[in-house]
């Protein structure tokens, strides 16, 4: 019992400092909560959905390749491959976003209209005029505001908890339920909880920001911090 206490209060301490140090576990919420104007809600039931599915994901491979006696190198490796391959979708994701939002915003940029009245005696005039982001392409931006948040979930659930493998392996080898369910909930709770509070309290203070000309930007903005986030996992090992 010791020992397991030691090993769940490990699994808790890399769970908060693997969250924290990641900033991939928490930046593209609040960058997508602030471009696509998601309640705090919203924002929360997708963070929350996309942290458990990136924890179970590792917990489901840690649990099959123990029981099918995968060694820790081998299950490490194919930890690493998943890593890597949720880094570029991230940074795929980050670079389509991106380009979209400046599509968006060049749409959106404020422009001159003449404006004639049919009295002749009263002169043309101008005005300057800005669509509103709503009335442009009304269906596409309806459907990716439903893919958004699957495409985010996705690429969690690719992206590994390579610190969980390791802690699986003292439960295991001693055969205990028990154990594997407490370390694997301990992990799992302190990770979901810690990206919540990160997400949610950063979300708070983005929103009071004031964008001013950059509020069409945000899109823009969200897909390169997002492809930023996932270059750091790649070549940063973050």
């Amino acid at each position: 019992m010791h020992e397991l206490t030691v090993i769940t209060i490990t699994a808790a301490s890399i769970g908060l400092f693997h969250t924290l140090l990641g900033p991939d576990h928490y930046l593209p919420f609040i960058v997508m909560a602030r471009a696509r104007k998601w309640s705090l809600a919203k924002t929360t039931c997708i963070t929350a959905l996309c942290g458990a599915g990136h924890v179970l994901s590792s917990i489901v491979l840690g649990i099959i390749g123990i029981a099918l006696g995968v060694s820790i190198n081998k299950l490490g490796a194919i930890e690493s491959f998943r890593g890597g391959l949720a880094a570029w979708l991230l940074i795929s994701f980050g670079v389509g976003y991106f380009i979209w939002g400046v599509f968006l915003a060049r749409r959106n940029r404020p422009h001159i209209h003449w404006h004639a009245h049919g009295d002749a005696s009263m002169p043309i005039h101008k005005h300057t005029h800005k669509h509103n982001e709503d009335q442009l392409h009304v269906h596409e931006g309806e459907k990716a505001k439903n893919l958004t948040p699957w495409i985010l979930f996705t690429i969690f659930v690719f992206g590994p908890c390579e610190p969980l493998i390791p802690l699986l392996i003292y439960p295991a080898a001693k055969s205990s339920v028990f154990g594997l369910v407490l370390i694997t909930g301990v992990f799992g709770i302190v990770t979901i909880v810690t990206m919540l509070s990160i997400v949610i309290l950063l979300s708070l203070g983005t929103n009071l920001l004031p964008m001013g000309r950059l509020e069409r930007y945000t899109h823009a903005l969200a897909g390169a911090t997002i492809c930023l986030c996932g270059i750091a996992i790649r070549f940063l090992g973050l």
